[in-house]
């Protein structure tokens, strides 16, 4: 026999195993509905984040409560959570079994709610244990606990619950001691430091002229290095040879006197004339006498 539950109400189940078949009326703008199952203990929270079974984590790790996933069916979708009522740790005392619209949509989008139990060991076309029409309370709900498997005198029963979370299923599943990881929010990248403003005691040094552009082909190291000696204040001669136009002194003769600076007579040296074929004396002009 079927039972038509209402919320609040609770049925014996003499199943070892039974199925909860979450469906819904499917449509333009209604979103796909998850089931999930919580496993809790004494004090009504997970042992650990194993306890929960939901899309991300489909199966608990003793194998017995596991989601096989949504299903289209001739009367609408489906979410199905299964239970191996017999092989669940003895230190679990319940299990949620909880529904989530996609995307955080509010269960007012959702027609047609509905939680089938099945006994798991009756073939396909079987008749439920027991069904609950599920209406939420404001409509503004993002999570459902939909209806609870506990423990009751060595054996398990079925409750309808039809509570509602506005927080959706993190803020469900943080009520029974999961924690949950939320998405890491990239930080904004620092802005800039603005440049600092001069100190008003660091002297102002003048520009610098540019150097007389140069060829490419002739720069080298040293043109960048060094820069060229200044230029004399006036002419002066070349330092390879004495005398202009003539040939240099043997180096056996001993070198001629220096000489006085240009634009003066040069000194009437016989000696000096006659050992230096490159030194002339200027012509005497005529001496005038003061009378």
């Amino acid at each position: 026999m079927t039972h038509a539950m209402l919320k609040g109400a609770n049925i014996p189940l003499d199943a070892t195993a039974v199925r909860a078949v979450l469906r819904w009326s499917p449509g333009q703008d209604v979103p796909p509905v998850d089931a999930s199952a919580l496993l809790l203990g004494q004090n009504g929270r997970v042992r650990s984040d194993d306890d929960f079974v939901f899309y991300n984590q489909p199966r608990h790790p003793s194998g017995k409560v596991w989601r096989l996933g949504q299903k289209r069916v001739p009367d609408g979708m489906t979410d199905t959570i299964q239970a191996d009522l017999a092989g669940i740790p003895p230190e679990i005392s319940r299990v949620l079994l909880t529904a989530s619209p996609d995307d955080g949509v509010s269960f007012d989008q959702v027609p047609g709610l509905r939680m089938s139990v099945y006994d798991a060991a009756a073939g396909e076309g079987a008749e439920p244990l027991a069904y609950f029409d599920i209406k939420p309370e404001t409509g503004a709900e993002t999570a459902l606990i939909c209806a609870e498997l506990y423990r009751r005198d060595g054996g398990w029963r079925l409750r309808a619950v039809g509570e509602g979370y506005s927080s959706g299923l993190v803020g469900l599943a943080t009520d029974f001691g999961i924690l949950v990881d939320e998405a890491a929010v990239p930080e904004p990248e620092p802005e800039p430091a603005p440049p600092a403003p001069p100190a008003s005691a660091t002297p102002v040094t003048a520009p610098v002229a540019p150097p007389a552009p140069v060829s490419s082909e002739s720069v080298t190291t040293a043109q960048v290095s060094h820069q060229p000696p200044p230029s004399p204040a006036f002419p002066v001669p070349p330092q390879q040879s004495p005398g202009y136009g003539y040939p240099p002194a043997p180096a056996t003769q001993p070198a001629p006197p220096s000489q006085p600076a240009y634009g003066y007579p040069q000194p009437v040296a016989a000696a000096a004339g006659a050992a230096d074929p490159a030194f002339r004396m200027p012509p005497q002009g005529p001496q005038f006498i003061g009378r």
